[in-house]
C-alpha cells in the first residue's frame, strides 16, 4: 500500500515540479516497473501529473514552477496511490498512450503501445521500402490500432487492413480509427492472423504479435498482469504466432513487398529454429530490438524452412 500523509504532502509541496519529483521518489521506493510507454520513474510521474492537470505531457518548461491548488494536488496523489497499490500501468489510469508521435486511447482490453516499430513508421519504412509505391498495408494483431493508424498517416494514399482475433481489441481500435477519422483508409477485420484476410497482395505486412513464452510470462513484473494474456502469450517458446506468419505471409505479399515482425526476447529461439534464414534484425535509434525484416524474395527462397 502507498504510505503518506496526504495533508502533510499537500502542505509541503507547492509546484508541478515538486509533484513530479515526489511521485518519482515514491515510485522508485515502491519498486515499480516501467515498460509501458515510459522507462523511468520521472517520466511516469510526469505522465500522471500532466493528466491530472489536463495538460499535455510535453508541458512548457515555465509551467513546472506553477503552484497547484489543493484539489489538484489531491487528484495527483490519488493517481500516484493507484499506480503504486494496483501496479497498473499509467496508460491504463489515463487511457492515453503515445506511439509514432500520436496519442491513442487505450484500456486493459489491449496492450499498451510500446513497439520500436513506431520508429519504422515515422521513417516510412525507408530504406527497406519505397514509400511512394506503398498502396496496401496489412497489420496483423493490431490491438489498439496504433500500427495500422500510424501506417495510414505515413502513407496517406494507401489502404490499410488491420486484424485482431480479439473483438474487445477491435472495439478499442475502432475508437482510435474514429478519432483519427480514418474510416476510409483503415479496415478492421476480426481474424486469427491471416484466416479472414481477403485474398490480395500487400506491399508491407507488419505485425507485433504475441511472442512471450510460458516461462517468460511467469517472470514478468506485476504491471504486465493487467494486460490481456491473449496479446502476450504464444506457445512454442513464444514462436507459434511468428512461425504461422512466416508460413503464410508470402501468399499475401507483393513481389516487391516486405514482412516486418516483432518477436522481442524470442529472437534467439527464432534464429535457432531457422538458422539458415537471413533475417534482417533492425536497429533503432531510440532503442529496442527483436524486430526482423524479410523481403518477398527471401520468403520465396526459404519457404521450405518454415514448414519444418
Amino acid at each position: 500500500m502507498s504510505h503518506w500523509n496526504a495533508d502533510e504532502v499537500i502542505a509541503d509541496l507547492a509546484t508541478l515540479q515538486d509533484f513530479v519529483r515526489y511521485g518519482a521518489s515514491r515510485f522508485n521506493a515502491a519498486g515499480l516497473h516501467f515498460g509501458h510507454g515510459t522507462d523511468n520513474a520521472v517520466d511516469e510521474a510526469l505522465h500522471l501529473v500532466t493528466y491530472a492537470l489536463s495538460l499535455p505531457v510535453s508541458v512548457p518548461p515555465e509551467f513546472l514552477s506553477a503552484r497547484l491548488a489543493a484539489s489538484e494536488k489531491r487528484a495527483i496523489l490519488s493517481l500516484f496511490a493507484r499506480r503504486i497499490d494496483e501496479r497498473r500501468p499509467a496508460a491504463y489510469l489515463t487511457n492515453k498512450a503515445y506511439f509514432a508521435g500520436q496519442e491513442f486511447f487505450v484500456d486493459d482490453r489491449v496492450l499498451v503501445p510500446r513497439s520500436p516499430i513506431a520508429e519504422l513508421i515515422e521513417n516510412r519504412f525507408e530504406p527497406w521500402s519505397d514509400p511512394y509505391s506503398v498502396a496496401h498495408v496489412l497489420d496483423l494483431c493490431t490491438g489498439s490500432g496504433c500500427i495500422a493508424i500510424g501506417c495510414a498517416l505515413a502513407f496517406p494514399d494507401a489502404l490499410v487492413v488491420a486484424t485482431d482475433i480479439s473483438a474487445d481489441a477491435l472495439d478499442v481500435a475502432r475508437i482510435n480509427v474514429e478519432r483519427f477519422q480514418l474510416h476510409d483508409a483503415v479496415t478492421l477485420i476480426q481474424s486469427d492472423l491471416f484466416d479472414a484476410v481477403p485474398a490480395q497482395r500487400f506491399d508491407i505486412i507488419v505485425s507485433n504479435p504475441p511472442y512471450v513464452g510460458d516461462e517468460e510470462i511467469a517472470s514478468l513484473p506485476a504491471e504486465y498482469r493487467h494486460e490481456p494474456d491473449l496479446g502476450l502469450r504464444s506457445e512454442q517458446e513464444g514462436l507459434a504466432h511468428a512461425v504461422r506468419i512466416l508460413r503464410q505471409a508470402r501468399s499475401y505479399l507483393s513481389d516487391h513487398g516486405i514482412l516486418v515482425v516483432e518477436v522481442g526476447n524470442s529472437q534467439l529461439a527464432l534464429e535457432q529454429r531457422f538458422p539458415t534464414v537471413p533475417f534482417t534484425w533492425l536497429e533503432f535509434a531510440r532503442g529496442g530490438d527483436g524486430v526482423f525484416l524479410l523481403r518477398a524474395e527471401e520468403l520465396d527462397e526459404f519457404c521450405r524452412e518454415f514448414e519444418t
